[in-house]
C-alpha cells in the first residue's frame, strides 16, 4: 500500500486521547509537546486499524473515508511528518 494510511482528525484536537497509541503495534502514533492532536507517521503505519477501533472520539479515519469537512487533516498530518528531523 502507499500513500497516507489513517488520518486523525479534528476530533483529536485538545483531547489526545493516548488510547490509539497503547493499541498500536507499531508506534506508528506521535505528537510533540504544543501539538493539539496526535498524528499517524505514514512510513511506519502497516494500516491494521486498530488505533480507529480504539479512539473514543471517533478521530481516526482510513484517509480514502475522511469525511469532506475533514479531508485537510491530511495534509496537516503530513507537514507535521515533513516538519521532523530525519533520524530514524
Amino acid at each position: 500500500m502507499s500513500g497516507i494510511p489513517y488520518v486523525i482528525a479534528e476530533p483529536c484536537i485538545g483531547v489526545k486521547d493516548l488510547s490509539c497509541v497503547a493499541a498500536c503495534p507499531v508506534d506508528c502514533i506521535h505528537s510533540d509537546e504544543g501539538e493539539p492532536q496526535l498524528y499517524i507517521d505514514p512510513e511506519e503505519c502497516i494500516y491494521c486499524g486498530l488505533c480507529a477501533t480504539e479512539c473514543p472520539v471517533d478521530a481516526i479515519y482510513p484517509a480514502d473515508e475522511l469525511p469532506d469537512v475533514w479531508k485537510h487533516y491530511s495534509e496537516i498530518n503530513a507537514r507535521f511528518f515533513q516538519r521532523l528531523p530525519q533520524s530514524k
